[in-house]
């Protein structure tokens, strides 16, 4: 799977998701550019966009862009806090469609 970290996302945790192929927001050299422009040129090499920022998740209208984003919620971006959503980032992955945005814990019901 091709995978895009945001900015606010630490590179390291890149680590944790063995088996994928991820690049960051700077590797891309698209540091800098807002968020709907950066989903709209991530949906033309990208399957899956993944931040941290839960303000993204109000911010924009997903159905516009052919990619799949996750929204990790943790305490912060450091990799400590990330691993333990590793394995349910990596289960989702399968599971996602162009224009969904799940938040990672999925809260249980």
């Amino acid at each position: 799977m091709k995978i895009l970290f945001d900015e606010c996302v630490d590179q390291r945790f890149r680590r944790d998701l063995v088996g994928h192929d991820v690049a960051t927001v700077q590797e891309s050299g698209w540091a800098g550019k807002k968020n709907g422009e950066i989903l709209a040129l991530a949906a033309k090499t990208y399957q899956v966009f993944i931040t941290v920022d839960r303000n993204l998740y109000f911010q924009q209208n997903f159905s516009d862009f052919n990619i799949a984003v996750l929204v990790l919620v943790a305490s912060t971006n450091r990799p400590a806090d990330l691993k333990p959503l590793a394995k349910e980032v990596s289960s989702e992955f399968p599971l996602l469609k162009p224009g969904q945005v799940p938040l990672i814990p999925k809260k249980s019901s």
